[in-house]
């Protein structure tokens, strides 16, 4: 009871005389500057977030396997795999949209960074077609320590989905994740971009064929993030991803046969966010039917988009059930982080206005028709209530203007980096030195949304105040598609033809170094390159054929070649078996300088992990 009298005694807060005119520019640079905070694993050598060190080295360890990498989700440390899954598909969904616009902002290297971050660790937690993580980390013994990344004593137990304990939502969001994803990297690396879509296509018939919750198989997760909304909207979502990414008509048929039963007609929704998609999955549908792809589907999708523009009228307030806002003029569902469900609001207002611009279109609400440039100014006003255009005059983006939250709930913020004091933090010591501590965060957490003022306005900024001063990756991601787009404007396109996305300078960004297996270095003797070369449907299961190359790139002959592999799960022709590694049959001894020798397997999965093991130069 004090706690909450102690938000309802600053209700007395005025507006300013004047709101700020806002620099989009700089707001997109911070906002996309929060996921390398976010970072978990090795960080690379363009880190820009300098106060963060690698963490969570040995993630995946105790199960056997490579776990290593990820985004952490708000201001713990611990790896879910929904919601982070949710933060890629979304950033994906910004960057196809809105990809010229980064691309003259200068961020568009730095965006597709953060989705590649994501999705790599996203192919590693999915080693089987039927085999998912879904989390690392306990939240339990996790939120019992308040300890820097780099200095977790805490458990990192890794769990997973599988057929006898199913998840579909997690799978089918992870499915979606990898196809939003692969339209990304279609043109600026086709190679990432097919395993992508092998793992989508594998991660999908794994959500569709073994359905159930994943938090009733990842029971640790219901405490943080239970799925209330179930698993029929991720199967719409992602179907409707894959379809976009692959022109496939078996995903359109998907979407249209399945719409009534699996609700994405029926649900009318005032949401959306990681655990509710149906309002993607209907704007999606909507773009598809007024771009003329709904297939001979044209009712269903009629009726996606009914219920697309239901969410739209909602957020307006111009509908048959609106969405509350604050006095202030905020979207407010719920008072523990209801900035998460203001950028998504915003996210689809933006891209929906957008889609009826391109269409000619108006939007239909109950109280009359809306310009598609009415729908993006409301948008905007949401966007510009986080950036500062509010009764508090305070930006709810840390680092953004001057007044903003000092005392976020974040672990590596709030504690004294590691490069300028490498004394351990240990697990309650944290708490005792650092989360207790009334003074700002020693690291500016620049960037980050946090949760936001409560349904009057008012907001704490108080370090113990998680449902107000806490960040999260999801917050983020949708909003960097519309600060491009607010920043930058509309160019006059037409975002309902198929994706054109902007050259971009690979040598500026590590995008382009993408490597199924390598050789123990650069400056080895020996290359390793591996192709799919065919690929096929079996009872429902996709295979494929990959060819190996070794190449001998020096001046010496290569004997007594020794192979490591791993993550193969078929068939291998060319290599035969020795202990613990694989070499060429004893009629090939050798490999001249400069030749190369080639070995085949087949297996429903992505490439299998080729390294060597030991060689001889003679």
């Amino acid at each position: 009871m004090e706690k909450k009298f102690a938000f309802l005694v600053l209700a007395t807060a005025v507006f300013p005389l004047a709101f700020a005119v806002h620099d989009y520019a700089q707001a997109l640079s911070k906002s996309i500057l929060f996921f390398e905070a976010q970072r978990s694993g090795f960080l690379p050598w363009n880190q820009r977030v300098q106060w963060r060190g690698n963490s969570g080295l040995s993630d995946g360890k105790l199960n056997g396997v490579d776990l290593v990498g990820g985004y952490y989700d708000a201001g713990d440390n611990v790896k879910f795999g929904l919601p982070m899954a949710f933060t890629i598909t979304m950033m994906s969904w910004s960057i196809i949209e809105y990809g010229k616009q980064l691309a003259i902002s200068g961020e568009l290297g730095h965006a597709i960074e953060a989705v590649k971050w994501g999705t790599d660790y996203l192919i590693k937690a999915h080693p089987q077609p039927y085999v998912l993580y879904g989390e690392v980390g306990d939240g339990n013994t996790d939120h019992y320590c308040w300890q820097r990344p780099e200095d977790m004593t805490t458990s990192r137990a890794a769990y997973k989905i599988d057929p006898s304990h199913p998840g579909s939502d997690l799978a089918g969001e992870t499915a979606a994740a990898m196809a939003a994803a692969s339209i990304v990297f279609r043109h600026y690396n086709p190679r990432y971009s097919a395993v992508l879509l092998r793992h989508a296509f594998q991660l999908f018939y794994f959500a569709d064929k073994y359905r159930g919750k994943y938090d009733s198989s990842i029971t640790i997760a219901q405490k943080y993030y239970r799925s209330v909304s179930g698993y029929y909207d991720e199967l719409l979502w992602a179907a409707v991803w894959l379809y976009k990414a692959t022109n496939n008509r078996y995903y359109l048929n998907y979407v249209g046969r399945n719409g009534d039963s699996l609700g994405g007609t029926k649900w009318a929704m005032s949401e959306f966010g990681w655990d509710v998609k149906y309002a993607g999955v209907q704007t999606l549908a909507a773009q598809l039917l007024m771009a003329g792809r709904s297939g001979g589907y044209g009712p269903v999708f009629w009726r996606y988009q009914q219920k697309a523009e239901f969410f739209m009228c909602s957020c307006l307030g111009k509908g048959y059930r609106n969405v509350r806002r604050t006095p202030g003029g905020l979207l407010f569902r719920q008072r523990w982080n209801n900035m998460q469900f203001v950028t998504t609001a915003s996210f689809l207002m933006t891209v929906y206005s957008d889609y009826l611009t391109s269409a000619r279109r108006y939007l239909r609400c109950a109280s009359g028709a809306v310009s598609p440039a009415e729908l993006l100014n409301f948008a905007k006003s949401q966007v510009d209530y986080i950036l500062g255009n509010n009764p508090r005059a305070t930006s709810y983006m840390v680092g953004y203007s001057n007044n903003f939250p000092r005392q976020v709930h974040h672990r590596g913020s709030s504690i004294v980096s590691y490069k300028v004091n490498p004394s351990f933090i240990s697990c309650r010591g944290g708490y005792a030195t650092w989360y207790t501590k009334k003074a700002s965060d020693p690291n500016l957490l620049t960037g980050a949304i946090v949760g936001g003022p409560d349904e009057y306005d008012n907001f704490v900024d108080v370090r113990d105040n998680y449902e107000q001063t806490e960040p999260a990756t999801y917050n983020n991601a949708p909003l960097v598609g519309i600060l491009a787009r607010l920043h930058v404007g509309h160019l006059g396109y037409n975002q309902l033809l198929p994706v054109e996305l902007p050259l971009l300078n690979l040598n500026s960004t590590s995008i382009a170094q993408i490597s199924h297996a390598s050789s123990a270095s650069t400056g080895s003797p020996i290359k390793i390159t591996q192709k799919m070369t065919a690929s096929w449907v079996f009872k429902g299961e996709t295979y494929y054929r990959y060819s190996t190359t070794i190449t001998n790139k020096s001046s010496k002959q290569l004997n007594n070649l020794k192979l490591n592999i791993s993550n193969l799960y078929g068939p291998l022709w060319g290599l035969t078996k020795s202990g613990d590694s694989f070499q060429f049959p004893s009629w090939i001894n050798s490999i001249a300088t400069g030749k190369s020798i080639e070995f085949v397997y087949i297996h429903s999965s992505s490439p299998a992990k080729v390294s060597v093991s030991s060689y001889e130069l003679v």
